[in-house]
């Protein structure tokens, strides 16, 4: 009878811990932007995990929405990531279209930002996915801080 037991509860014990070896684990990301100009619209956001449609496409982001502005800084938190690594671009989209609007020459008329805050110029354009992205293991907060017109 002891046997049996033992063997039960062995059997138990390796189900249990089966199941905490599939259980996918999720994190969460937040997203602090920091000088917003205007008080209306929107700050919309996108999170990427390739560089696949970075930093414009809205059907290749792995999370996205919206945020209404309600000062100089919005935050945003993104839950049921899988770690890994990935990038955010944000717009301050005053006309409700969630995308970034820009002139005849590609240069944005509304405010924007990008994960690590690079320089966005004419001369160097839109860093690619590898150079914003970041890594995302547990809960990770980043800042990003709006950008009103191209770098010099």
């Amino acid at each position: 009878m002891v046997k049996v037991v033992n063997l039960f509860m062995a059997t138990l014990l390796s189900l249990s811990f089966t199941n905490v070896a599939n259980a996918e684990q999720t994190t969460s990301l937040s997203v602090v932007v920091n000088g917003i100009r205007n008080k209306t619209g929107e700050i919309c956001m996108r999170v990427f995990n390739s560089e696949k449609g970075f930093p414009n496409s809205d059907k290749s982001e792995v999370k996205s929405g919206c945020t209404k502005i309600t000062g100089s800084s919005v935050k945003k938190v993104f839950t049921g990531l899988k770690p890994g690594t990935y990038a955010v671009a944000v717009v301050d989209d005053q006309n409700g279209d969630r995308k970034l609007n820009k002139d005849f020459f590609g240069i944005p008329k509304e405010g924007f930002g990008l994960s690590k805050n690079p320089t966005v110029s004419i001369s160097t354009g839109t860093p690619p996915f590898k150079n914003v992205s970041f890594k995302v293991n547990k809960n990770t907060s980043i800042n990003i801080f709006m950008k009103y017109s191209l770098d010099p």
